[in-house]
């Protein structure tokens, strides 16, 4: 067998199922494809993937070239589209066989049957996703797949689910003849046209893109800060980097494999016991699974403004008030702050994300489609299922039986900032203004509110007044 491997959003070499399949080849060429078309404009007039993912996924490749040279292989980046490139490299180095991972996104599969129309009579054969839970694991079909989280955890937590991931494997199959000529250095961010992003120190997620640095990260969580023990009570936090896990952005792109996290997680419940706080980790990992099935389930239902439910009752108008919450310039402190937050870094913490969500749909009445583009194109941990399955289940069209999920912004920021700490920290121009009323700095006088160079809120919601008094 002489065989291409074919990574997309699997860019480790740890639990790679399709790699560990490659490893009888008499040959095999790893193979990325950059495809220009994800930095062009989407029909919601952005890009599908900005300039901080753009980063991430570089050091990624980066990092994966190390990898696989320390292996005596090399990584080969190219761009193009895969329809393309992929038949192209197989006739090219006469090679028989094409290994990759399965989609569970409508255009990632649509892309999948692309290639195989265009290799023709040579194999593509599609190993299991980087989903906790594969097919035969499911205690259901796809058809009856659970409507409600809570049945899907329920059924799923009947069995015991012993996960043992495959390691990364000591050497690889050579590459084939001619593979070392095409070999190119990885583009850089001006050269896909997107400029170098700043580095921020107050960024949530100082971490580098890459399978080393996950499992670094995964080793100090889980081993030597064992911060995964007090996941529950810290996770809620906005500032810093051990609030949660932040695995989130390594297993979008695959560079951890969510099984190695949970068979990591067992292990350290094996020794030092299980918590609500390890718990609670599993509970998200099965939240992540939800969505991904939830998603090969229904397909492009959930990009739909009505999403899973058909109905028309999300408000679908766009208007100057996306583009004040997009800029984080709406006056209300705790969204922009996370809104700068995300354009600066592209992280935000779980409670910003459903805080500021929460606000364009409600409080704004923007259409949701909208926000979910403008993650997709800024999150560094963007994953299809999990950006539009949230969004859809805040706005009330997913796989949920109650009505949109409302989040009082004040009463959050009261919450969830007491001291004004992360507002302070994001938003410079209120950092003169009493700690007091930097929640509420719409409570100043105009002019002194113009002379900070941040704007006026239009109108105080009646459900804010009883949490306008309280100390910040």
């Amino acid at each position: 067998m002489r065989a291409l491997l074919w990574f997309k959003q699997d860019l480790r070499l740890d639990d790679h199922p399709a790699l560990q399949a490659g490893m009888t080849a008499e040959c095999l060429l790893p193979v990325y494809v950059l495809d220009p078309a994800q930095l062009q404009l989407n029909a919601f007039g952005m890009r599908r993937m900005g300039v901080h993912r753009a980063r991430f996924l570089l050091e990624s490749l980066m990092a994966l070239e190390g990898e696989l040279r320390q292996r005596g292989s090399h990584l080969l980046v190219v761009i193009g589209s895969a329809e393309q490139v992929i038949p192209r490299l197989v006739n090219q180095l006469k090679l028989n066989q094409v290994l990759t991972l399965e989609e569970m996104a409508p255009d990632e599969c649509a892309q999948l049957d692309r290639v195989a129309r265009n290799l023709g009579t040579t194999p593509l054969l599609l190993a299991p996703a980087n989903n906790l839970l594969r097919s035969e694991d499911l205690p259901f079909s796809l058809k009856q797949f659970p409507h409600v989280f809570s049945r899907f955890r329920s059924l799923v937590e009947e069995r015991l689910l012993v996960f043992q991931p495959a390691l990364a494997p000591e050497y690889l199959p050579r590459l084939p003849d001619g593979a070392l000529a095409l070999l190119q250095p990885l583009p850089t961010l001006s050269q896909l046209g997107l400029g170098e992003p700043l580095s921020v120190p107050a960024s949530a997620f100082p971490f580098s893109g890459g399978e080393p640095a996950a499992l670094s990260r995964l080793r100090d969580y889980l081993w030597k800060s064992q911060g995964v023990r007090q996941y529950k009570e810290t996770r809620n936090g906005m500032i810093g980097s051990e609030y949660s896990s932040k695995f989130s952005p390594w297993l979008a792109n695959g560079s951890l494999s969510a099984r190695r996290v949970i068979a990591e997680l067992r292990r350290h419940e094996a020794q030092y016991k299980r918590n609500d706080s390890t718990h609670w980790l599993w509970v998200e990992m099965l939240w992540r699974d939800f969505f991904r099935w939830t998603l090969a389930r229904h397909g492009s239902a959930l990009f739909k403004a009505g999403g899973l439910k058909a109905t028309e009752r999300a408000p679908q108008q766009l208007d100057q008030r996306f583009q004040e919450w997009s800029r984080g310039r709406t006056g209300m402190p705790l969204i922009d702050a996370n809104m700068r937050e995300l354009a600066a870094t592209g992280f935000m913490s779980n409670r910003g994300r459903q805080v500021v969500a929460s606000y364009l749909i409600n409080d704004l009445q923007q259409d949701w489609r909208h926000g979910a583009a403008w993650f997709e194109e800024h999150l560094i941990d963007y994953d299809p299922a999990s950006n539009w399955g949230n969004w859809a289940y805040l706005v009330g069209v997913g796989n949920d039986p109650r009505h949109n999920r409302v989040f009082n912004a004040l009463r959050q920021a009261r919450e969830y900032d007491p001291e004004a700490h992360y507002v302070s920290l994001w938003l410079p121009e209120l950092r003169e203004v009493p700690q007091a009323l930097r929640h509420t700095p719409f409570l100043l006088a105009g002019g002194h509110l113009r002379s900070l160079g941040y704007p006026q809120l239009e109108a105080i919601p009646d459900n804010w007044k009883p949490y306008l008094n309280a100390v910040a």
